[in-house]
């Protein structure tokens, strides 16, 4: 009895956990549209997935927001006018070039060239010291010890 008792009450509490199901867009179209429109949205809350990958609440949200509004009639230029309008350009994937974006989209680049940049100048000065060196009488004698003891090992 009292393991019939304790099933039943761990299969009730599972029940207590099960979440509702969200209602899909009937119109296979519709629901293309929709999931388009998420996967170019970035969540504002994971900041590295987009609103059709995250879990998070706001996420959720926006994904009802984006049903909403398809349903309406909305296009999906508007629908994405409405969440920058609201969130802002970082809730774009791909933010448009303007003045408050810029250093999204010239930054990398700028980063790489000047990392390149310094880059050539180390392995040129690196060059410079190792030619203009010349030899001291001590590395001299050194190399001179060296390749003798080679000669004598092998051949």
């Amino acid at each position: 009895m009292n393991k019939l008792l304790m099933v039943l009450f761990c299969l009730l509490s599972s029940a207590v956990l099960a979440q509702t199901a969200q209602p899909t867009i009937a119109d296979p179209v519709a629901n293309k549209r929709a999931v388009a429109l998420s996967e170019e949205l970035r969540c504002l809350v994971c900041q590295n997935q987009s609103i059709a990958e995250s879990n998070a609440d706001l996420a959720v949200d926006l994904r009802r927001q984006i049903r909403e509004q398809i349903a309406q009639g909305r296009s999906d230029t508007q629908i994405i006018d409405f969440m920058v309008e609201r969130y802002g350009d970082f809730v774009l994937y791909r933010p448009p070039l303007k003045a408050t974006t810029v250093v999204l989209w010239l930054g990398p680049p700028l980063l790489f060239l000047l990392g390149l940049a310094l880059l050539l100048r180390y392995l040129r000065e690196r060059r410079r010291q190792l030619v203009e060196r010349p030899l001291s009488d001590d590395d001299r004698r050194r190399a001179a010890a060296l390749l003798a003891d080679g000669k004598g090992q092998g051949k």
